[in-house]
């Protein structure tokens, strides 16, 4: 049975797509079979994998608000064994088409959970807020990943998030996990990074991942050619750190099985 994922965290520019795309590639590349679900009307998941979503037919939004069957809208990638449900901006519409939806906090668990026996692992990528669309994903969600940056204020805006996580887990969904947390952009050389990885670690402490996402060029330059960099630059250090994330990931889970 496979397990979903969300990885959310309501401030921009965290790294949250950077790190569904990737993680979802190293995933793949280590022989999970991985579905990456794109869950942001911006559709940065799906062009980052090489997806046009202008050409598509079916995206997750028919998915949620027409029914259509998931199986029509899931796309190959150029990693085997990693699919994507891609997103569209369309799906900006969604929340507001939803709620008058019965129960709508849980459009997005009905359309996964078919799913979960067809993977090993469900990432979904959520937008950078605390809306609809986010809280159908965390209610979809055996855990959540959330990505922090190893900045000024990065510490701000994780008490919402877990207040909202702290409310799904009452009322929607009472085994929501947190995966863990993530510390993303990380330079060893600069002394706020290093203040910012010694805050966090303080404290969540053991719910911190081992494995730190530095700042890498390649990282940055790889979206934009529709690769995760493991196909971009798989030298790299970018491709090397959700390379040991991944493991670190299956290790977690396996060993609990």
């Amino acid at each position: 049975m496979g397990k979903i994922i969300s990885l959310a965290n309501q401030k921009g520019g965290v790294g949250k797509t950077t790190t569904a795309i990737n993680l979802a590639a190293s995933l793949a590349s280590l022989g999970k079979k991985v579905l990456l679900v794109d869950a942001d009307p911006q559709a940065n998941a799906s062009s980052g994998l090489g997806v046009d979503v202008r050409s598509l037919e079916f995206t997750i939004y028919e998915c949620l608000i027409d029914n259509v069957p998931s199986v029509q809208a899931i796309h190959p990638t150029a990693v085997d064994n990693l699919f994507i449900l891609p997103s569209h901006i369309d799906l900006v519409g969604a929340e507001i088409e939803m709620l008058n939806m019965e129960n709508r906090e849980r459009v997005m668990e009905n359309l996964l959970l078919p799913l979960k026996s067809s993977y090993d692992y469900l990432l979904i990528d959520c937008s950078p807020s605390l809306g609809l669309i986010t809280v159908n994903a965390l209610t979809a969600a055996d855990s959540v990943i959330i990505p922090v940056q190893c900045e000024y204020f990065a510490l701000e805006g994780i008490s919402k998030l877990l207040n909202t996580i702290k409310i799904i887990k009452s009322k929607l969904n009472p085994a929501l996990e947190i995966e863990g947390f993530l510390l993303t952009m990380y330079d060893n050389r600069l002394r706020l990074a290093n203040q910012v990885y010694a805050e966090v670690k303080k404290h969540f402490q053991g719910m911190v991942f081992e494995s730190v996402i530095t700042r890498n060029v390649r990282l940055s330059e790889a979206p934009s050619h529709g690769k995760p960099v493991l196909l971009y630059d798989s030298e790299s250090k970018g491709s090397t750190n959700y390379m040991d994330l991944a493991k670190e990931l299956i290790a977690k889970n396996e060993s609990v099985d």
